[in-house]
């Protein structure tokens, strides 16, 4: 029942969007992280090696190593693989794989999302969970056509712990396989690790309280974490870099972590003498915390530290701080009130229903473990909107089991007034609705922005980079939003793109734009740029135009062109305007 609700919802999706004919795959609003994620994929299948991750051609000359995991590139080139050949089409091939893997992801996180609303609510809840959950999977934007970065497979897999944590009292492997699903999301990314935290003391603290029912849950969860940390481990990282800590991506400091973790909590709970009374199980659960406390004081201090701590200030004014998703909930209170709404409102309702419940007593597992994990994942999304990606998700669960109850009372005792009560509960749990209201409460004060997306002003349809993909490949001059795009749709390199290990890059494109024409020449030079690409209607010109009002780049905005520069025919006016460098001026 849960999979052909989760293959429905897949296929009116895939409908819908079939229907619109996939915009997204021309035009993904500006998602630089799918873009090089295939970008990624592709050097993979033209035979750069699985264990080195360098973007050659972003960054100085060399590249730079990314932080992201082989774990979404495989599934990706297996489907771009199967297409082609069925296909016969590269491109047609890469196509199926930008609609195939996220439609299948959004699938797979509506049946988990379902199964958790049953554990949680019961039978009554499986609708509403289906109807509420689809819609508010939909509208975050994760799964769409394009999204094939790593957001929709860390949510997945996060939503799939904690649905089989809920049927493990009544499945014997569910346990294993939350803890299995929990070390695969860590490994994906290091966005999730609030969420395997908060899980695996979730599952430490229920061993304390109920060994009798958690005993086997906690020995089974560690042991699935433990073990599948270990094969992610040896099967994504190299040999030679087993000893090197690395704190933004999968390493030997969140294996160590993992390991010991995992494995302590299955011996603490397999040994009798550590759990047979609840102040042995404390004792026991209390030394593991120190031991793993001890290991990341002592061996790995430096990633105690915020996770920006050593990007350069420039680069934190000029990048970090206007980031979409990396904003707070009070940046956001204050300049774009109407998105609070669309990224707050369930998650409070959620958190709210959830007190009430604990305030009306009959305080239950399952209220534990979801109640937590909200509450985690609001104060997260709190710190940077990207987190109610999670908080919108798991929002769902207690939702559906208000809309359950109110469903149960109009079976009971059916009146207009209970129905209306119901519809409202209906209403005002889907995501959609508040998302909707703010956006037009946010239309009503923009204008200009339907002929802005006509005109292309930020950059972001595929055809806009069509003049730039017919010049021979070289070093191409531009901001960093333009980055992943010029490498997705050309076969230029770059020097800035978005990610925060790209400093050296990033840094040299600041040094060019922000200085004056002749450092820019200088740079240029040096660095054997043949094109300069301009953006003029991008937020990053524009903001880095009003930062150097006379730097480079705010000269090539207002048409002061350098002598060493000469236009390249047919680019004026055009969203993108690009520059060739004179050879031998």
């Amino acid at each position: 029942m849960d999979l052909l609700a989760a293959l429905l919802t897949l296929l009116v999706v895939l409908l819908v969007n079939a229907y619109s004919g996939f915009p997204e795959l021309t035009n993904n609003g500006g998602d630089n992280d799918s873009m090089l994620r295939m970008v990624e994929v592709r050097d993979l299948l033209s035979g750069q090696g699985w264990f080195d991750l360098h973007q050659y051609r972003m960054g100085p000359e060399g590249g730079f190593v990314m932080h992201w995991s082989r774990l979404v590139d495989a599934p990706l080139a297996a489907i771009i693989l199967a297409a082609s050949a069925l296909t016969g089409s590269a491109a047609v091939a890469e196509d199926v794989a930008l609609v195939a893997w996220p439609t299948l992801l959004f699938g797979a996180a509506v049946f988990y999302l379902t199964r958790a609303a049953r554990s949680f609510a019961g039978e009554r809840a499986v609708l509403p969970a289906v109807v509420v959950g689809a819609a508010a999977l939909h509208f975050i934007g994760i799964f769409s056509p394009g999204a094939i970065d790593h957001h929709n497979v860390q949510l997945t897999l996060t939503m799939a712990s904690l649905s089989l944590l809920l049927e493990a009292p009544t499945s014997r492997s569910a346990a294993l396989f939350s803890g299995l699903c929990a070390a695969l999301t860590l490994a994906v990314g290091m966005e999730t690790a609030p969420y395997v935290a908060t899980i695996g003391a979730a599952v430490a603290l229920l061993f304390i309280v109920d060994r009798s029912g958690e005993g086997r849950i906690a020995r089974d969860f560690g042991a699935g974490f433990a073990g599948v940390s270990a094969l992610v481990f040896v099967t994504t990282i190299p040999a030679s870099a087993w000893g090197q800590a690395q704190c933004d991506a999968f390493s030997i400091v969140q294996f160590a972590i993992a390991a010991l973790a995992g494995a302590g909590l299955a011996v603490v709970a397999s040994i009798d003498a550590a759990g047979r009374t609840r102040l042995r199980r404390i004792v026991s659960v209390g030394l593991l915390a120190a031991a793993l406390a001890a290991v990341v004081l002592l061996l790995f201090p430096q990633c105690l530290a915020a996770p920006y701590a050593n990007l350069d200030p420039r680069l934190k004014e000029l990048w970090l701080d206007h980031v979409d998703e990396a904003q707070s909930l009070f940046v956001l209170l204050v300049y774009n009130p109407a998105r609070v709404a669309a990224r707050y409102a369930t998650p409070l309702m959620g958190m709210v229903l959830l007190a009430l419940r604990l305030r009306q007593g009959g305080w239950r597992r399952q209220d534990s473990l979801v109640g937590v994990l909200l509450v985690v994942a609001f104060i997260v999304s709190a710190w940077q909107v990207r987190g109610s990606t999670f908080s919108v998700a798991f929002a769902v669960i207690p939702l559906s089991a208000w809309i359950a109850r109110w469903r149960e009372r109009v079976e009971a005792s059916p009146s207009p007034r209970t129905s209306l009560r119901m519809a409202a509960a209906w209403l005002l749990s889907v995501n959609a609705l508040w998302a909707g209201t703010a956006t037009v409460v946010s239309s009503a004060f923009e204008t200009g922005k339907a002929n802005d997306e006509v005109a292309d002003t930020n950059c972001e349809n595929k055809a806009s980079f069509a003049s730039l993909a017919r010049l021979p490949g070289t070093t191409v001059l531009a901001i960093s939003n333009l980055g992943s795009p010029i490498l997705a749709y050309s076969a230029h390199r770059v020097f800035a793109g978005p990610y925060h290990r790209n400093i050296a890059g990033n840094l040299l494109a600041l040094d060019a734009f922000l200085g004056s024409p002749a450092d820019a020449r200088r740079i240029v030079e040096s660095h054997h740029v043949g094109l300069v690409a301009v953006c003029r209607g991008s937020t990053e010109s524009q903001l880095l135009a009003e930062t150097a009002p006379k730097g480079f780049l705010a000269g090539l905005v207002d048409g002061s062109v350098p002598e060493w520069l000469e236009p390249v025919a047919g680019t004026h006016g055009a969203p993108i305007e690009i520059y060739r460098v004179r050879q031998g001026d």
